[in-house]
């Protein structure tokens, strides 16, 4: 086990991003900021965070939420 210490912090994220994040943390029985941190740590990597399950449901996630963004939209955001 590793010893780590948090911090409070505000992120501002797309509605249905959060939506879907939010119920991958409750399917995976998480909080989303542990979810968030395997990410970003998987990411720092180079490796996948999800196995092929975890994909299946995340799919099936961004269809009830409506998230239709994709990877390639992700440096081509504009707020209203």
């Amino acid at each position: 086990m590793v010893t780590v210490e948090r911090v409070q912090t505000g992120l501002r994220i797309e509605r249905n991003t959060l939506k879907v994040l939010k119920a991958l943390a409750e399917y995976l029985d998480m909080p989303l900021g542990e979810l968030v941190e395997g990410v970003v740590l998987h990411a720092f990597e180079g490796k996948a965070p999800f196995s092929p399950e975890t994909l299946r449901k995340i799919e099936q996630l961004t269809s009830v939420y409506g998230l239709t963004l994709t990877a390639a939209d992700a440096h081509r955001l504009e707020e209203k």
